[in-house]
């Protein structure tokens, strides 16, 4: 039987997340936490006997970087990897850098809340959710789902938002549900897929 394994893994703790800013576009590299939930992100998925055909990854250090100690992990660093700024973390646009309690403080709590909860309020300048997935869906369905048909065994390492667009696709999940839906750093989120790109199954690590 052919296996349609799809893997998403948002990034380990990033330097900026562990300042409590909006990040977005901006580069920071991971922490030394972020590298160990990377690594043992990496070991959970080799206990579980899992390896790939491809992956891919944004245009982002932090992920790229997770990725690449995942794969150390399963002594696959030379696994065939596609990286492209459409799974990018959403852009924060003004607010990008800025404390996410100082910013509560300039704008107001309810209005920070809109721009971080809401499906289609984007921050100054920014993107809202709905917009992120407007460019992160197309590239899922052109891309990374046709390969998983093929019967490619797929990982995904990217982030936050980027991610919440796919598993929103994938899980058929309403605006308030995936808003709803908090991804762990550094915890990979494994599917299998029937010939449709259905899922058959879903196991999120962040619970084991």
């Amino acid at each position: 039987m052919m296996e349609r394994l799809l893997v998403l893994v948002r990034h380990g703790q990033s330097e900026w997340n562990l300042k409590n800013l909006f990040t977005g576009w901006k580069n920071p590299d991971l922490t030394e936490q972020g590298v160990e939930e990377a690594t043992a992100a990496g070991k959970k998925l080799k206990e579980m006997n899992l390896t790939f055909d491809l992956a891919f990854t944004s245009d982002l250090l932090r992920a790229q970087h997770t990725l690449k100690l995942i794969l150390g992990e399963l002594g696959q660093e030379d696994l065939p990897t596609a990286q492209d700024k459409a799974l990018n973390e959403r852009d924060y646009g003004d607010i990008t850098g800025m404390n996410k309690d100082e910013a509560r403080q300039k704008f107001g709590e309810e209005q920070v809340h809109i721009w971080r909860r809401s499906f289609d309020v984007p921050p100054p300048g920014g993107e809202s959710l709905k917009m992120t997935a407007e460019r992160t869906l197309p590239y899922y369905r052109s891309d990374i789902l046709p390969k998983v048909l093929e019967g490619n065994r797929v990982i995904v390492a990217a982030h936050g938002n980027s991610l919440r667009s796919l598993i929103m696709e994938l899980e058929g999940l309403s605006p308030e549900e995936i808003l709803k839906r908090e991804l762990g750093t550094g915890k990979p989120v494994v599917y299998r897929l029937d010939e449709e790109g259905k899922v058959l199954s879903v196991e999120d690590l962040a619970e084991v």
